[in-house]
């Protein structure tokens, strides 16, 4: 039920008077969905939002629900949706004779109905009306990697457009196909990934685009058709007063700790589970902690019974930002065991809190860990298996690389320098459009 996108001449001239480089900006931060205890886009919304505010511009987020939590300095406004995800039923009993006079909420109802990812089509549609009138108090808008046909309309009302691309989700559909070999499931999967058709449609045309990596900028490059150019690779920060290290806090001798934002192919998690059983009869006393929530009948839940460790792995979830650093302080080694990111925020907060850390070579990780970290062969339980026990009969090498994280985090993921890169870009998409 996607509608023909909007054309992205601009129809009207530049407003004058729009800030020249060095002034205050007013952005209009754009996220579909940003609860940061729902998934990494939130903590990534918050964080960026309040780097921004802090080197003096002015920010307004822009969210559909579940909405963000908010920096003090930031003023949200919300973009109300049917939220159907988080109604009864699956939001199949939720249309009412008011939704009748909405294309917008029809589209996402039927859409949903028939096995439809709709929230960033349908949230475009409504960010779109709002910054049309609205387009006088912006000079900038960026979009947390909605790349909705709405973004052209605002282009369309003279707003320059910047594009936060974390990494190219054609990577997600192509992960979950290889994983499924249920032909039925594979056409499921290839509709509620319909919205991609959308996204590789308005990538190419927005006026400038951030990638959080050089790794995401290379496949962004390759699956969404932008010139390199035309993209600036920007490292995500972490919240350094938060993911800190905690003397106070003893390391367990024998705690994994990974984080698994959603039960998909994508994450690794089987893997990481895999490789946890191989090591029980060498470390009948280890333990492995999830944060994220189990599904007891996905994937993972299927996996922990066929093992017969349903009862051993344990699943910890809605955590707080101090709370999360807590549990990075604590465990013997995290692990992100991902078979693609475009970043990979968990790696980095854990090296912020000094853990040794174990990835994978999937994506952008072993850019993020440099060589700070251990990294193994994706997909692989048996180089996961081998490298996790390495450590664990090394204290020493930990300690080695729980200073060689902290030093490289205290370098690297800095939201100030994140900050000013942003600002630079978002300057040269203004001045550009001018």
């Amino acid at each position: 039920m996607l509608e023909t996108p909007l054309a992205t001449d601009v129809l009207h001239p530049p407003r004058s008077g729009r800030p020249q480089r060095g002034g205050s900006l007013r952005i209009a931060f754009l996220s579909y969905r940003s609860d940061p205890r729902v998934g990494g886009q939130g903590v990534y919304l918050f964080q960026a939002a309040r780097a921004l505010a802090a080197r003096g511009h002015k920010v307004d987020i822009l969210s559909g629900p579940p909405y963000p939590d908010v920096p003090g300095d930031v003023e949200l406004v919300k973009i109300p949706s049917l939220d159907l995800y988080a109604q009864p039923h699956n939001g199949h009993l939720s249309l009412r004779p008011k939704h009748l006079l909405s294309w917008t909420d029809l589209a996402e109802y039927f859409g949903h109905l028939s096995g439809k990812f709709m929230e960033p089509y349908t949230f475009g549609r409504r960010a779109a009306r709002y910054l049309k009138a609205h387009a006088s108090d912006y000079d900038v808008v960026i979009d947390n990697q909605s790349l909705c046909y709405g973004l052209l309309d605002a282009k369309r009302a003279g707003l320059p457009v910047v594009g936060v691309i974390h990494h190219p989700i054609r990577r997600d559909l192509e992960l979950a196909l290889d994983a499924e070999p249920s032909r039925k499931i594979r056409w499921l999967i290839r509709r509620w990934y319909s919205f991609l058709k959308m996204q590789e449609h308005v990538a190419p045309r927005l006026d400038r685009v951030i990638v959080v990596s050089k790794s995401a900028g290379r496949d962004v490059a390759k699956y969404l058709n932008i010139a390199p150019e035309r993209m600036t690779a920007i490292p995500i920060g972490v919240d350094q007063n938060v993911f800190r290290p905690q003397p106070d806090l003893r390391r367990r001798d024998r705690r994994l700790l990974t984080t698994a934002s959603a039960d998909v192919p994508l994450k690794g998690l089987g893997v990481l589970i895999q490789a946890y059983a191989d090591l029980l009869p060498a470390y009948p006393d280890l333990e492995l902690v999830v944060i994220g929530k189990l599904k007891p009948d996905g994937p993972t839940g299927k996996l922990l019974n066929s093992l017969g460790l349903a009862d051993r792995v344990s699943f910890i979830s809605d955590l707080t930002g101090e709370e999360m650093a807590e549990q990075y302080a604590r465990a013997t080694v995290c692990v992100t065991p991902s078979l693609y990111e475009g970043f990979g925020l968990p790696a980095a907060e854990a090296m912020s809190c000094a853990s040794p850390v174990v990835v994978t070579d999937g994506g952008a990780l072993p850019e993020v860990v440099g060589e700070a970290g251990v990294v193994v062969r994706r997909g692989d339980p048996q180089a996961l298996a081998t490298a996790i026990a390495q450590l664990l009969d090394d204290p020493a090498k930990r300690t080695t690389l729980s200073e060689a994280s902290r030093r490289r985090a205290r370098e690297v993921f800095s939201w100030d320098r994140a900050a000013a890169a942003y600002e630079t870009v978002l300057e040269d998409a203004v001045i550009s459009a001018c």
